[in-house]
């Protein structure tokens, strides 16, 4: 067996991660750039794709540079539904790319709920409408940016990009066009009747490959600025989602996840789609699917929290609190949601009083974040099965008392992976499944490893039930009110 690695890059919505990963899932050199959403307005966000590039070559190269092996495949996850325009001759159609938190469509997502109710295209969609799939986003550019959407030959997400950019190859995976609005999921290809209704041209969308497919390779100018060797086969790759459900050890039927990065995502994983209004569901490696929620500004609002409050990290300040942070309580809802109490919802304390202090301030922002994805992630438990266990994954994995608070809220343990860099993992297991031609299962056991298990604590599940039920009547109550805060605005 020779020894080699295998290149993944994780484009997330604030950093790219580019890290070699051995046969053992073990990262040997890893290497992050940052980038910046620009925020127009209140719920719309949008990223450069030249900045994602130029970050993406930049941590390759330094990752490349320090190999001291062989680069066997390079396989690319990243942030979901963002739409890339591109030119016939490779170039941007436009540089600014509407990202899945990004919401101006929601008058496009109205007026399809208005005429076709959810049980009309349910069995073709697996997903409600909402204004983070690329369906919405692209009907809002077609009214609102058509000189953009008449010069773009091929759109892409994210990860496509990145790709695209290595090998010169327009194309998508499965995961990504599961979760596009575009695609019909009983045959794994886009419909027509879809894009009728929707006012978009088929010409517009690329080829859908396998998640571990090989869609070309590395070309001699993407070489030139990374390093690579040319000639270095590229992975269609997927989803970060998907992928990173696959590198921590979530890809069996039954099984919980609980991811923490900008956003805070949870996921049953199933066999077939949990169609329900509440419920999004994307296509995951190995025929599964993941039933989930999130929470948009997850760990955005712990971001958010620790530069506009202070008093060091949001985790670091809010341990010395106490549960249920003196009766203050946070919701999470900083730049609207797409599943959550209302799509124009808006963040906000409840309860402060002078006794209050930056640790309980930081405490509520953490307990709140869980309650709202403990709160929507009950009607997949209710539809589908209550997991056993929830897999840790993201940045959050690393903050214990933030582990400690969702295991209270979800009642159920959850287990943490040895690598908590999740999509750089299941990216690497992607190729080695392409170039080693291992099964999903020897992969998951070569290169997976749970380092341990957060058991929740029976005073803090208790006292989270009964927050619970308050913090769903504040959510209620609070719904009516955003439409005045639109009006104000």
């Amino acid at each position: 067996m020779t020894d080699d690695l295998t290149l993944s890059i994780d484009l997330g919505t604030s950093s790219v991660r580019a890290a070699l990963v051995d046969r053992r899932g073990m990262i040997v050199s890893f290497a992050s750039r940052g980038f910046a959403q620009t925020i127009p307005r209140f719920a719309w966000a949008e990223q450069s794709a030249t900045a994602w590039w130029e970050a993406t070559r930049g941590a390759i190269r330094e990752v490349v540079a320090r190999a001291e092996q062989p680069v066997v495949a390079i396989c690319t996850c990243g942030q979901m539904h963002g739409t890339v325009l591109l030119a016939a001759d490779g170039g941007l159609a436009n540089d600014s790319v509407l990202l899945w938190n990004d919401k101006r469509s929601i008058p496009q997502v109205d007026a399809w709920a208005a005429a076709r109710p959810f049980a009309d295209h349910a069995a073709v969609t697996a997903n409600p409408p909402t204004p983070a799939w690329p369906a919405f986003k692209l009907a809002w550019l077609r009214e609102h940016r058509p000189e953009a959407l008449a010069a773009t030959a091929t759109v892409l997400t994210p990860k496509d990009f990145i790709n695209f950019r290595l090998t010169g190859e327009r194309a998508t995976d499965w995961s990504e066009a599961s979760a596009s609005f575009l695609a019909d999921v009983r045959t794994g290809r886009w419909s027509d009747d879809l894009l009728a209704g929707l006012g978009l041209s088929r010409a517009i969308l690329p080829p859908i490959h396998a998640t571990m497919d090989i869609i070309g390779r590395v070309g001699a100018a993407a070489a030139a600025e990374t390093g690579l060797t040319v000639g270095t086969p590229v992975l269609a790759g997927g989803g970060d989602l998907p992928v990173a459900l696959l590198g921590s050890g979530a890809a069996t039927p039954g099984t919980g996840s609980d991811i923490a990065g900008t956003s805070a995502i949870a996921t049953l994983v199933r066999r077939e789609p949990l169609l329900d209004p509440m419920v999004a569901n994307v296509a995951a490696p190995g025929g599964l699917w993941g039933a989930f929620t999130l929470v948009d500004s997850g760990g955005d609002a712990i971001r958010w929290a620790t530069e506009a409050i202070g008093n060091g990290t949001a985790e670091t300040a809010a341990e010395a609190a106490p549960l249920g942070a003196n009766g203050l309580f946070f919701l999470p809802f900083l730049s609207g949601e797409r599943l959550g109490p209302a799509r124009n919802s808006r963040a906000q304390f409840f309860g402060l009083t002078a006794s209050h202090g930056k640790a309980e301030l930081h405490r509520a922002v953490l307990e709140g974040i869980a309650l709202a994805l403990g709160r929507q992630f009950e009607r997949i438990a209710e539809l589908g099965g209550r997991p056993d266990h929830f897999v840790a994954a993201g940045g959050g994995g690393r903050s214990d008392l933030w582990l400690r608070i969702k295991a209270g809220v979800y009642g159920r343990p959850i287990l943490v992976p040895r690598v908590l860099e999740s999509g750089v993992v299941g990216c690497a297991m992607l190729a080695r499944q392409a170039v080693d031609g291992l099964s999903q299962a020897e992969a998951m056991s070569r290169m997976i490893a749970i380092e341990r298990e957060v058991v929740p604590e029976p005073a803090w599940v208790d006292r989270y039930a009964r927050m619970r039920e308050t913090y769903g009547r504040l959510v209620d109550a609070m719904a009516p009110l955003y439409a005045e805060l639109d009006r104000l605005q």
